[in-house]
């Protein structure tokens, strides 16, 4: 396993993580067994960082990983979990919230902890008005957790300004070969390598879209090069090309799927592409662009919208649906749309007004491109379902 040298604290991270969200499952619940055994392989074989959160799993993710780490791995690895700063509305609510997950976790101490799944600048604003970053401090000075960072799904524009606002431990950010240009975009990802920020990526596989929906075309030509490497593996080596990734997480839910992952992570290392297989990677993206509904790059010229939509966020997610042909679309889109944030950045918010169009390198028709996303990912319940979750949640 190869390992790689955190810059901020020295700690030797293997390059392969293990998301602790897709564990193997029995009759709707985590298989314990199985997940234990998976863990405990993984660890035998040099993987050191585990990432859990608050909700994987319906709650039970956290509590699966502390019984796994008891009788002496716990010492052995590093484990990152979540703060959700949706269900914070007070300091007195994510201090509850972290007492928990020590509890669950079996432990007194956390490795990376992180604001779980920010969308806007206004959400870390949120939790630095509530005192919560003052208290992270408080707690990192005392040893009970050792790095702050956050995880990230929104707007390049909205990943800068946070990266910017606080002087982060690491960040963990949605990054594959068919989001360089979408969310963070490659642009991100170099800024935070620039400013000495850790990153650890999340969603390599796009939750298994980049292997088991790719059309023929990607799958022909991946094997024109090398017929021996499946699409997982072409596509985690992609990631691990680039210099400023530290760690690539996985959330692995068979036995298959960690031996074939730790033995890729075994040879897999930054600049080692040959011209020829970023040749192969252009034409798998040269294919999959032909797929696309809306050829946005991402750039973020037309942003920001006056009226508060994330206009690459919702052409992105419009695409997904068909290039992936991915069946929770409404799902992916709600949560990358800012779902849990004070203010969503849908495409019904748009006005009209033109603005945007006025910088589009692309000249597309952004006032019409959006009227198909809000009549295909919204739908007629859309609004409806979404204000119950939000009144659930007590989100304002």
């Amino acid at each position: 396993m190869i390992t790689k040298v955190n810059i901020k604290n020295g700690d030797k991270l293997s390059i392969l993580g293990f998301g602790c969200m897709r564990l193997p499952t029995k009759g709707g619940v985590i298989d314990e067994a199985r997940s234990i055994s998976m863990i405990h392989d993984a660890i035998e074989k040099g993987v050191n960082y585990f990432d859990t959160a608050y909700f994987y799993h319906a709650g039970q993710s956290e509590s699966l990983l502390g019984k796994a780490l008891l009788g002496g791995y716990r010492e052995r690895v590093k484990v990152a979990t979540k703060l959700p700063p949706y269900m914070v509305k007070s300091l007195d609510n994510a201090k509850k919230v972290m007492s928990t997950q020590l509890a669950k976790l079996q432990t007194n101490y956390i490795d990376y902890y992180l604001l779980h799944m920010l969308t806007d600048k206004a959400m870390f604003d949120k939790m630095v008005s509530l005192g919560v970053m003052d208290w992270l401090e408080e707690l990192k000075l005392n040893k009970i957790i050792n790095n702050i960072g956050f995880s990230f799904h929104g707007s390049k524009l909205d990943f800068e300004l946070i990266l910017k606002a606080y002087p982060w431990d690491f960040c963990q950010i949605q990054y594959n070969y068919l989001d360089e240009n979408n969310q963070v975009t490659k642009a991100g990802l170099q800024l935070a390598g620039t400013l000495g920020i850790p990153i650890i990526v999340m969603e390599p596989l796009r939750g298994g879209k980049l292997v088991n929906n790719l059309p023929k075309e990607v799958i022909d030509t991946f094997n024109s090069y090398d017929s021996e490497r499946t699409p997982a593996e072409w596509a985690l080596r992609w990631i691990w090309n680039h210099t400023e990734v530290n760690v690539v997480l996985s959330g692995m839910s068979s036995e298959i799927q960690v031996t074939e992952n730790i033995k890729t992570a075994g040879d897999a290392k930054a600049n080692s592409f040959t011209k020829e297989e970023l040749v192969v990677f252009e034409k798998v993206k040269s294919i999959m662009m032909d797929k696309i509904k809306i050829h946005c790059t991402g750039c973020g010229y037309c942003m920001p919208c006056p009226h508060g939509v994330n206009i690459p966020g919702c052409f992105s997610s419009y695409n997904d649906k068909y290039l992936l042909n991915d069946k929770l679309y409404r799902w992916k889109y709600a949560q990358t749309l800012g779902a849990f944030s004070a203010k969503p950045s849908f495409a019904s918010l748009c006005k009209e007004c033109g603005k945007c169009e006025n910088h589009c390198p692309q000249n597309i028709a952004i006032r019409k491109e959006l009227k198909k996303v809000n009549n295909e990912m919204e739908g007629i319940l859309f609004k409806s379902l979404l204000n119950i979750i939000r009144k659930i949640l007590k989100i304002r």
